[in-house]
């Protein structure tokens, strides 16, 4: 086979340091766009991006070439440093991430997912969310770590 064919579609989930609530819902919508720019500008396909004021949800399309660490690390890195020149000081995403794989047939069940952000949250919180998300993927977990 002489070329490389992928489908890498991810779902990643990350909070801002200690889930503080630093993001204004006033910012939000100029978050996201700055991240689908962050990926856009590392060849990644940004098929969706959102959240409410302390995490953000992504759905991806890696390029072959890149890993997944090194596309939450761009993501988080030049973000975390957009919202700091905002005048946001003091602005940090965690240390980790989760990631689940998606199937082309739920793509569209996922973007929708991830632009319903702030409409889900009103009736289910980020830490239980986040723990289903975790077991719905069969993603073994020590309580007493996951939220640091």
């Amino acid at each position: 086979m002489s070329h490389t064919y992928t489908a890498n579609l991810l779902h990643v989930v990350f909070s801002t340091k200690h889930r503080r609530d630093l993001i204004p819902p006033e910012l939000q919508p100029r978050l996201w766009g700055y991240m689908a720019e962050i990926g856009r500008n590392r060849a990644m396909h940004i098929l969706a991006v959102g959240g409410i004021g302390k995490y953000a949800h992504a759905l991806l399309s890696l390029p072959a070439v890149m890993p997944l660490a090194k596309a939450a690390q761009a993501l988080k890195g030049i973000s975390s440093k957009w919202m700091n020149e905002t005048g946001r000081g003091g602005f940090a995403w965690q240390e980790g991430y989760a990631a689940f794989s998606v199937s082309r047939s739920q793509v569209s069940s996922v973007i929708s997912y991830v632009n319903s952000q702030p409409e889900h949250h009103r009736k289910h919180s980020f830490e239980s969310e986040f723990l289903s998300l975790l077991t719905k993927h069969g993603i073994e977990y020590d309580p007493k770590y996951v939220f640091g």
